[in-house]
């Protein structure tokens, strides 16, 4: 008798779990519909009291409403683009102040920029020091000014910088005759080259005097900041330096301590390591600092609110504030906003060019980085 091998018995076959169908985005319904009911109130919200506001403001920027009813009432004038060519093409008092506070910011963000950007890296080196002592004191107390209301420090600043202020006091020290801060409209170029005899201000050269752009001189435009708006840079670079101070921190902190030792091994100096190493690794970060600077230097307000309001001679005059002023106290609301936008774009385009200049290039990483990498 022969035995035959049985065979094994099959399995019946198990039915495969019916899928539920998803979408290309890789959600299934539900999910999405959950998702649009969270973020839902977030866009009612930006929408009612962001988008809608400046759609409404674009187009008060091509009317000439005076703030009184509605500026959708058949009656308000649609002027088109004249509050643009006010600004810009037409002679007048409204381009000369436009100009002036263009010029002013300018040289108000070519200070601030550099200088906050410095400063707050420079603090945050000191504070990211393995031996210092009392870390938490000198992080809090470098980042307090950035806390404090603005109003409160302006007010602070006003005494400090006073004809019989402390600062004017330092500088009696050194036998230095203090400047009226807030009553001198000079330019800080015009009074360093009539300093070095190359010019004289109350006889500015007639090429320079006589010769206009936009409605003011090149006389004008080179004046440089005034003494006024000098003492609102040192504010605010004492009060921003503090927040940028914790963003590098945060940086430093990630920067592997392999890098460091490589760099040590291989002989590099200190000032080699941060200029090779840190600063390579800091370009993110650095990007990020300069973008929210130049964004806050283009629309600084209050301080200039609380303490010259434009003054003396207009050199502290800035697109902020003359469009406050034009729209709410001469109540020409669509110059108002034709400057507002103006601002934006301004913004946007230098936000734009810093990109490009600050973009990746194909460059070589140093033998340091490449050694930390391979350890």
């Amino acid at each position: 008798m022969v035995l035959t091998p049985e065979a094994p018995p099959q399995r019946a076959p198990v039915p495969t779990p019916t899928r539920r169908r998803r979408r290309r985005s890789g959600l299934l319904r539900p999910e999405r519909t959950a998702g649009w009911l969270f973020v839902a109130p977030v866009i009612v919200l930006l929408t009612v009291f962001l988008l809608v506001p400046i759609l409404m403001a674009l187009w008060v920027s091509f009317t000439s409403w005076n703030g009184q009813g509605s500026p959708f009432r058949a009656d308000v004038p649609v002027t088109g683009i004249k509050n643009y060519s006010r600004l810009f093409l037409e002679d007048g008092l409204t381009r000369q102040d436009f100009m002036t506070s263009i010029r002013n910011n300018l040289y108000y963000v070519l200070a601030v920029v550099p200088l906050q950007t410095a400063l707050a890296l420079a603090l945050a080196l000191a504070v990211n020091q393995r031996l210092l002592k009392a870390k938490s004191f000198f992080r809090t107390a470098f980042y307090f000014p950035s806390i404090t209301s603005s109003v409160a420090i302006s007010v602070v600043f006003l005494f400090l910088f006073a004809n019989s202020g402390a600062v004017n006091g330092v500088l009696a020290w050194f036998g230095i005759d203090g400047p009226n801060w807030f009553s001198d409209p000079r330019g800080v170029l015009h009074i360093i080259l009539n300093a070095v005899g190359l010019v004289d201000i109350n006889n500015p050269p007639a090429v320079l005097a006589d010769n206009e752009l936009f409605g003011l001189s090149w006389w004008q435009w080179l004046s440089g900041p005034s003494v006024a708006l000098c003492s609102i840079i040192c504010l605010v670079v004492w009060t921003t330096s503090g927040t940028f101070m914790l963003m590098f921190l945060a940086a430093l902190q990630n920067i592997p301590v392999q890098l460091e030792e490589a760099s040590l091994i291989d002989g590099a100096t200190r000032w080699q390591y941060l200029r090779k190493v840190v600063l390579p690794m800091l370009k993110p970060t650095l990007f990020l600092v300069i973008t929210l600077g130049l964004i806050g230097t283009w629309q600084v307000f209050d301080q200039v609110y609380v303490m010259s309001k434009g003054n003396p001679a207009k050199t502290t005059l800035t697109p902020a504030y003359l469009s406050f002023r034009t729209a709410f106290l001469d109540l020409e609301f669509g110059i108002g906003a034709a400057i507002a936008f103006i601002l934006f774009a301004i913004i946007i385009v230098m936000t734009l060019f810093q990109r490009w200049v600050m973009r990746d290039r194909d460059v070589p990483r140093s033998r340091w980085f490449r050694r930390a990498r391979s350890v």
